[in-house]
């Protein structure tokens, strides 16, 4: 399985669900990979981190530009699950991995200058299912207020159901500063202690993928 995270708009938390996900996976005992293909190399640097500390489980990452699609195909033979840390613009690398990806999982903060680049990715998955017509597509609200009483979160899910590409998911990560422990750290919020981050991330999964049990700590 391929699973893309990518989104038109940088800064809205690619490589948090990318690197988190990853790392939830490998500790259910999947295959997983983590292929980077942002210049900023943000998710290639956590593996880097995770490394170096000696956390296990390790998780795999491989780093690619340009048009990725061949190099997916050829993952996609040698490992369970695939996932994807691409820039945060419509690039070559989105669009090549898009032509191949089982699903894409564009985040979006629940702002209306974040929301507003929504429809170019619904064109890009409109176009990209003319290669790929089993491609699923959902936004993913994320670095969402953790103040329930902001009304944010539910003007945005009233605003993403114009978009008819795209689904939104029902799991919303929140804004929390252990992400960014985590992220610099070379943890996945399952290794910390928070645990409505550490819910968020094994809700995420569970939503696509066939996992029963969660991480226990």
């Amino acid at each position: 399985m391929i699973v893309l995270i990518g989104a038109e708009k940088g800064g809205v938390g690619k490589s948090t669900i990318s690197s988190n996900l990853a790392v939830h996976l490998a500790h259910q005992g999947i295959d997983v990979v983590l292929v980077d293909t942002d210049g900023q190399a943000t998710c290639a640097r956590f593996i880097e981190r995770r490394e170096e500390g000696g956390i296990r489980p390790s998780v795999p990452c491989v780093q690619r530009t340009g048009d990725v699609a061949a190099t997916l195909r050829d993952l996609s033979k040698r490992y369970q699950v695939i996932v994807v840390d691409a820039g945060g613009r419509d690039s070559r690398e989105m669009r090549s991995a898009m032509a191949v990806a089982n699903l894409l999982l564009t985040p979006t903060r629940a702002s209306q200058a974040d929301l507003e680049t929504l429809p170019k990715v619904n064109e890009l998955v409109s176009l990209a299912r003319g290669l790929n017509p089993d491609l699923k597509a959902f936004a993913v609200l994320s670095m969402a207020p953790s103040n329930p009483a902001i009304r944010e979160v539910e003007d945005a899910r009233e605003l993403l159901s114009q978009f008819e590409q795209l689904e939104l998911a029902d799991t919303v990560i929140r804004d929390r500063k252990v992400y960014r422990d985590a992220l610099l750290g070379g943890h996945g919020v399952v290794e910390m202690t928070n645990s409505q981050a550490r819910a968020e991330i094994q809700l995420l999964a569970q939503e696509f993928f066939e996992i029963d049990a969660p991480v226990s700590k």
